[in-house]
C-alpha cells in the first residue's frame, strides 16, 4: 500500500499484522477524485484509521489537519510510523471511535471525515455501520457542507437514515464507498 499522490507520492506505508483490512489503493484513487480539491486545506477526521492511509494521503494532497481515531494501539504506532517516514503532521487519538465522538468539542468541526469500520460486529452486536449512521455525535463533527464518506459491505443494509442523505455510491469489488452529506433540521 502506498500513497498514490501529493508530496508524499508513492511512499510505501506500514500497515498492522492484525485487526485492519487496508483500503485498496484503487478505491483510494477513486474515494480522491471524486474528493477532487475539496481536499485542499480541509479538516480531516479519521475514524477506525488502521494504518492511516486515508488521511495520510489527504495530507499529502494538501489537508491543512488531519485527526486519527484509532483504539489499537499497535495500528496507532504504525499511523506514527507512517506519519514520520513520509514527513506529514498529524494528531493521534488512542481511543474508541464512539467514545471520541461522544466527547468530541463542537468548536472542532471538519469539512471531510472517512470511517473505514470493521465489516464485523461490535461486541455487543451492533454493527459497526449502523451504530455510525445513528451516532449524532458524528453527524455534529461535520461541517454543515462537508462530506462523510464511509466504506462498508456493499450486501450491508443501511438503516433508515435519519441524519444523512447519501449523495454518491460505488462498488469496488468487496468495498462500497457511500459519500454522505448531513441532513440538517
Amino acid at each position: 500500500m502506498r500513497v498514490i499522490a501529493g508530496s508524499a507520492g508513492g511512499i510505501r506505508l506500514a500497515v498492522p499484522n492484525r485487526g485492519v483490512r487496508p483500503t485498496m489503493d484503487r478505491v483510494k484513487a477513486a474515494i480522491f477524485s471524486s474528493l477532487g480539491d475539496a481536499v485542499i486545506s480541509a479538516r480531516v477526521l479519521d475514524l477506525f484509521a488502521g494504518s492511516g492511509a486515508l488521511g495520510i494521503e489527504a495530507l499529502s494532497r494538501g489537508a491543512s489537519s488531519v485527526v486519527f481515531v484509532e483504539e489499537d494501539r499497535q495500528s496507532a504506532e504504525i499511523i506514527e510510523a507512517n506519519l514520520a517516514k513520509t514527513q506529514l503532521r498529524g494528531r493521534i487519538r488512542h481511543q474508541d471511535v464512539f467514545d471520541f465522538l461522544r466527547h468530541a468539542s463542537a468548536a472542532e468541526t471538519f469539512q471531510i471525515i472517512f470511517a473505514d469500520p470493521p465489516y464485523e460486529k461490535t461486541n455487543r452486536g451492533e454493527r459497526y455501520t449502523e451504530k455510525l449512521l445513528t451516532d449524532d455525535g458524528l453527524q455534529r463533527s461535520l461541517e454543515s457542507s462537508g462530506v462523510f464518506v464511509l466504506e462498508k459491505r456493499p450486501n450491508e443494509v443501511l438503516p433508515k437514515m435519519k441524519l444523512w442523505r447519501i449523495v454518491r455510491q460505488k462498488t469496488y469489488g468487496a468495498t462500497e464507498v457511500l459519500f454522505l452529506s448531513a441532513i440538517r433540521n
